[in-house]
This record gives C-alpha cells, sequence and structure tokens, in this order.
C-alpha cells in the first residue's frame, strides 16, 4: 500500500519553520535568516520513496497584518490549517505561549493531528523546558509534543517517523521525481531576496520584491534577467550604492548560490525598478504571485 499526505509547517516567526523544512525535506528548498518575514510565500517541498510521497509546506510566520503583502502570508498560514494530513506547529524555548493566541485558536480548532515541535531546545535546561511543555500541553491539549533542535538535528528522525504512521494511504499527489512544485524562476527570487535579507540593513528587505524576467537555459549555462522591485528612490539608491557597489557585491553572492543550486554557470543581470507602494497595492501583489482573497 502507498502512502500520501501533506504536512504542514506553521507558527510564529523566527521560530525556525525552514530550518524545520530544509532538514525533512534534505534540499534547500526555503530560504533562511534571522529576520522575521523571510518566508513570504506557502512552498512545497516533497519527499518520495516506493513507498510514500510526503508533501512538505512552509508558512510564512504568522504576524498580524499592517499592509496587504503581511494580509497574503497570512492567508498562506491560515491556509495551511485546513488541508493538512499532519500539522506541525512550531514553536521555540524564548517565545511566550500567549503570543498570537488568535492563531493558536484556529490550531486547537484543526481536524489535523497537531505535532508540537518545541525547537532550539539547546538553548534551555531540563527544569525550564518541562515547564514549557506543561505549558503547552494546557493550550494544545490533543497535540502530541516534541522537544527538538532543528540546529542539531535533534529527534528530528522521530518526528519523520511520527509523520509518516500518520499520513494516510493514498497515491501520491505529484510526480514521483517532484521536488517542489515551484518552477525554477521561484528559486531565483527566493535566492535574491535571501541576499538582500542578509545584505542590506533596516527596512529595505521588507520594501523588496524580486521578479524575474529572463530565465533562459542552455548547455551548461543559464542566463538569468531579475528586477529588484523596492517602494522609493531612497531605497534604490541604498541597493544599488556608490558606483553601484552595494548591488555588484549583493549579486556575486547571489550568482554563486545559484551556480550551486541548478549545477550550471549562471549569468546574471539585475537591475532596480522603483514601484510606489507596491506593498499595498493589489494590482502589482497579483502579478507578484500573492493570494489576496
Amino acid at each position: 500500500m502507498h502512502k500520501s499526505g501533506f504536512v504542514n509547517i506553521v507558527g510564529n516567526p523566527n521560530v525556525g519553520k525552514s530550518t524545520l523544512m530544509n532538514l525533512l525535506v534534505g534540499e534547500k528548498i526555503s530560504i533562511i535568516t534571522s529576520k522575521a518575514q523571510t518566508t513570504r510565500h506557502r512552498i512545497l517541498g516533497i519527499v518520495n520513496t516506493d513507498d510514500y510521497q510526503i508533501v512538505y509546506s512552509d508558512t510564512p510566520g504568522v504576524l498580524r497584518p499592517n499592509y496587504k503583502l503581511q494580509e497574503s502570508m497570512l492567508n498562506f498560514s491560515e491556509s495551511a490549517l485546513s488541508d493538512a494530513d499532519v500539522l506541525l506547529y512550531v514553536t521555540d524555548v524564548i517565545e511566550k505561549t500567549d503570543k498570537n493566541e488568535e492563531f493558536l485558536k484556529k490550531v486547537q480548532k484543526a481536524e489535523a493531528p497537531v505535532l508540537l515541535l518545541i525547537n532550539k531546545i539547546d538553548q534551555t535546561n531540563q527544569k525550564d523546558l518541562e515547564t514549557l511543555v506543561e505549558q503547552w500541553r494546557d493550550l494544545l491539549p490533543k497535540a502530541e509534543i516534541y522537544p527538538i533542535s532543528a540546529l542539531n538535528k535533534f529527534n528530528i528522525d522521530i518526528v519523520k517517523k511520527r509523520i509518516l504512521d500518520l499520513i494516510p494511504d493514498s497515491p501520491p499527489y505529484f510526480e514521483k521525481d517532484a521536488l517542489t512544485d515551484r518552477p525554477a524562476r521561484f528559486f531565483v527570487t527566493e535566492i535574491i531576496r535571501e541576499k538582500i535579507l542578509l545584505y542590506y540593513q533596516k527596512e529595505i528587505p521588507y520594501a523588496v520584491e524580486v521578479v524575474v524576467e529572463q530565465f533562459i537555459e542552455e548547455d551548461g549555462l543559464i542566463n538569468i534577467k531579475a528586477l529588484i522591485i523596492v517602494e522609493r528612490d531612497t531605497q534604490k539608491g541604498i541597493i544599488i550604492g556608490h558606483q553601484g557597489a552595494a548591488l555588484k557585491k549583493m549579486a556575486t553572492m547571489a550568482r554563486k548560490d545559484l551556480e550551486r543550486f541548478f549545477n550550471k554557470k549562471i549569468f546574471l543581470e539585475i537591475f532596480v525598478k522603483v514601484e510606489k507602494d507596491w506593498r499595498s497595492r493589489d494590482n502589482l501583489l497579483r502579478q507578484y504571485g500573492y493570494r489576496l482573497d
């Protein structure tokens, strides 16, 4: 009998959801930085064997929306509650259990089995961890609780085994050689955005969107033309830097990562364009792949 199921990862920002996703899938599917709002979309990573197909789904960290882009990010997170065969609610030893009670109430009502993963246990002691487990047991009595460290891969195999027990008998949902539901262009935008998050400070990374205008694959080479969208002229100036130095350095970092990702030589051109207040404009958000319904 073949097993297949959707395993959706939800939780607040910065608890380690993307690190966990990449561990479970065994490939770097989600970008990872220490900044909140790194993940903006719902990204699927697919694990195949002859006997099963597990479709993992990474979602944006749950936050109260301040503008349309964040409303879309919350839509991605909330949709993950309704179509999961198994729900992984990720928290850590740092955040308070009452953070984002509204979303937690929706998790309490979820019909799918919930595995509550307390991450970063290397940053606490046994006594405090036991207290935290009890607090979570009161809040999510139906959930199974697993203390983990995604960074140190502690307890990850136990979680994987439990997920496999819980997913239903079903034929595969995707082709058996599929790794993700996203096209190659999506990973180009994510890798460039990761470098922007790492390289630039303050509000700049949050005001940025990346659009791939050209992706032409030839023998051993991919030609890529990408556009960085910002909201104001001042942001454009910061992205480009003095005599183009900042843009050139960030583009080099992105190109090296893209060459590792695609295992091919990359020719990368990046331009910067101002689209005033794009984060609050429905037509642009839809164009960039965000859900607004």
